[in-house]
């Protein structure tokens, strides 16, 4: 058993009959009343996102969970194919347990988190950025570099991101996997 002061981002906890994995908290301290931690939960199951608050220093019920490096092997309509690493056994998940499946390219390597008790993998964390090589995206245009302006352009795993003007079909760019978002351009 866990209290809220041990409520970090990644936690695993058991609530409400399924398990949820803590996306986003934030510890209050009114001037009046008592603390409280407000939470963003997603579920692992479903992939549903719910928002609930603790009250301070009630128990919650962690859930002792494993991560091992798997390598993202191939899609296949709704599910991902996954290998790990250390002894080459496949693993399959649904889409709704991927953060950001629209990011992942064929041999990234991420972190799949399994529930300790049962071998089950709950979820998957993929690195802070990724490279990704456009595929389609309207011609930059000499100068495009002063100002914040952004067109869509889409990558090589089909995802739309908006980037700076200045980028061309086949460029490479790295992106945050947390909000799908822009970086910086890879020069190679």
């Amino acid at each position: 058993m866990a209290t809220t002061s041990d409520i970090r981002n990644g936690l695993c906890i058991r609530y409400n009959n399924d398990i949820y994995k803590v996306i986003e908290f934030l510890h209050v301290k009114p001037g009046k009343g008592p603390a409280f931690v407000r939470t963003k939960l997603k579920s692992v199951s479903n992939g549903k996102v719910v928002d609930n608050t603790f009250p301070a220093g009630r128990k919650i019920e962690d859930v002792r969970v494993e991560t091992h490096k798997f390598q993202f092997l191939y899609p296949e309509g709704n599910t991902y194919h996954f290998m790990n690493n250390q002894d080459y056994n496949q693993i399959t998940l649904e889409r709704e347990v991927l953060d950001a499946p629209e990011l992942m390219k064929e041999g990234e390597i991420v972190t799949v988190i399994i529930n300790a008790e049962d071998d089950m993998p709950l979820s998957v964390e993929m690195p802070a950025s990724v490279v990704l090589e456009i595929t389609h995206t309207e011609p930059g245009v000499k100068g495009n570099t002063a100002t914040n302006a952004t067109k869509p352009a889409t990558a090589e795993t089909g995802a739309i991101i908006n980037v700076p003007l200045f980028i061309n079909e086949g460029d490479k760019v790295k992106v945050g996997t947390e909000k799908g978002n822009y970086l910086e351009r890879v020069k190679e």
